[in-house]
């Protein structure tokens, strides 16, 4: 399957990553979490992705869902905005050119959307362990896209 969800007509506002402040803020808390390993916020991860446009690499810290086999699951959810967040349009051009940062280690992986009841499982674990995406799913229209992040060998 494939990255195809379209951004939404309305949804809750998105601030702008751009700009020196954002990309300030941006790495503050990047590397707030590589020095926490990942300890902030009950799972953050850096998510390491090659820009879709501009092919730059780019460091992103997202909530990070541990599955049992081994795989993660992150949200692109961009707090309930009417866009997906730039990184998920990074993850739809290159899937295979993916890091994740967790607990101190480096581990590349393969991003690949869920769609059907694999979605939906995923999604139950996610709103059962953190129930504020459930609330940023009422804020747009668009279905939040939920991304497995899959460990790759090297």
């Amino acid at each position: 399957m494939s990255f195809d969800t379209p951004n939404g007509t309305h949804g809750a506002h998105q601030p702008r990553a751009s700009g020196p402040l954002g990309r300030l803020m941006t790495t503050m808390m990047v590397n707030r979490t590589r020095r926490k390993r990942g300890e902030l916020m009950g799972g953050l991860l850096v998510l390491t992705t090659i820009g879709a446009r501009s092919g730059a690499e780019r460091s992103t810290p997202v909530r990070g869902f541990a599955r049992p086999d081994g795989t993660w699951v992150v949200v692109a959810s961009a707090g309930g905005g009417a866009r997906n967040p730039a990184w998920y349009h990074n993850l739809a051009a290159h899937p295979d050119e993916v890091r994740v940062e967790a607990a101190g280690r480096v581990v590349p992986v393969t991003a690949r959307q869920l769609h059907g009841a694999a979605r939906d499982e995923a999604w139950a674990a996610v709103t059962a362990a953190a129930d504020r995406f459930a609330a940023y799913q009422t804020k747009t229209d668009r279905e939040l896209p939920v991304i497995q992040l899959s460990p790759r060998a090297v």
